[in-house]
């Protein structure tokens, strides 16, 4: 039976893919709730609509002193110029990276999974600040459910690989299932491209499409991080930019800045004080 949504359901929907407010987007949520025609066509609509009412609900909420709710809150509110989310497999570096890139000093063991929850931190480039948020290791075995609704605050991605491990290729396919799995897509498209345009040929309206780029781990140590990444997109399936770093050395740092900053559409606004004149330089 066809959903035949009404135009005041549309109109929440698109302002509920536009938002990336927390609270605007619960706000969206119940409001599609209110409207949407309620018939069989819709069923399974208005229950993934309770769903993600809920689980927003809670993560606003955050954790409660006493009763089923507990531990740390998995939401972040944006911060800086963007929000960007650390994505990737265990064990590719991804917290030395964020902790090399804020300072946060978040863990970051030989051992997988030490990121157990949401570390966000700033990173400074040139006078513009980007918030990094480290997020725990994608891996069947240690599943994220609140992954989805951590990731919709998001601006972009970097999905931090090593290039050097055996077996790569089949943990980021891996990665890449566990986020399909929570509707979360990446994109090569983001904001700052030249004509750029959204993903969104997937008809769920719930479906985040996350700009994406495929950063090379340890490019100290790895020869040819580059050309090992344009093997992996060409047997991943992947087309997302790509970059090579190095949390040790340094390699690689300023021109990630650069990106973020080029590709985030990043506008600096200075402010002047009453009777001083503009400084065109």
């Amino acid at each position: 039976m066809p959903a035949n949504l009404n135009p005041e359901y549309k109109a929440a929907e698109a302002a509920f893919k536009r938002s990336r407010d927390p609270q605007e987007r619960l706000d969206n949520l119940r409001e599609m709730l209110r409207v949407i025609p309620k018939h069989k066509g819709t069923d399974h609509l208005q229950a993934d609509l309770k769903t993600r009412i809920k689980e927003l609900s809670a993560d606003l909420a955050g954790p409660k002193k006493s009763g089923a709710r507990t531990g740390p809150q998995t939401f972040v509110h944006p911060e800086g110029a963007a929000q960007v989310a650390l994505l990737g497999p265990p064990n590719t570096g991804k917290s030395a990276l964020h902790a090399r890139l804020t300072g946060s000093h978040a863990a970051s063991e030989a051992y997988a999974f030490t990121t157990q929850y949401p570390q966000p931190g700033m990173f400074d480039h040139e006078d513009v600040s980007f918030q990094l948020v480290d997020l725990p290791p994608l891996s069947p075995e240690h599943p994220i459910p609140w992954i989805a609704n951590t990731l919709q605050s998001a601006d972009g991605c970097l999905f931090i690989v090593d290039v050097s491990r055996p077996g790569c290729v089949e943990q980021v396919l891996g990665a890449l299932d566990l986020l399909a799995e929570r509707k979360v897509r990446v994109s090569s498209v983001w904001p700052g491209d030249d004509g750029a345009e959204a993903d969104g040929d997937d008809d769920d309206p719930f479906t985040l499409f996350l700009p994406t780029v495929l950063v090379a781990s340890k490019s100290d140590i790895v020869d040819h991080a580059r050309d090992e990444l344009t093997v992996l997109e060409e047997l991943t399936g992947l087309d997302c930019p790509v970059l090579s770093v190095s949390s040790v050395s340094g390699d690689g740092l300023p021109e990630l800045g650069s990106f973020l900053f080029d590709h985030l559409a990043v506008v600096r606004v200075y402010t002047k004080k009453p009777g001083e004149d503009v400084d065109d330089g």
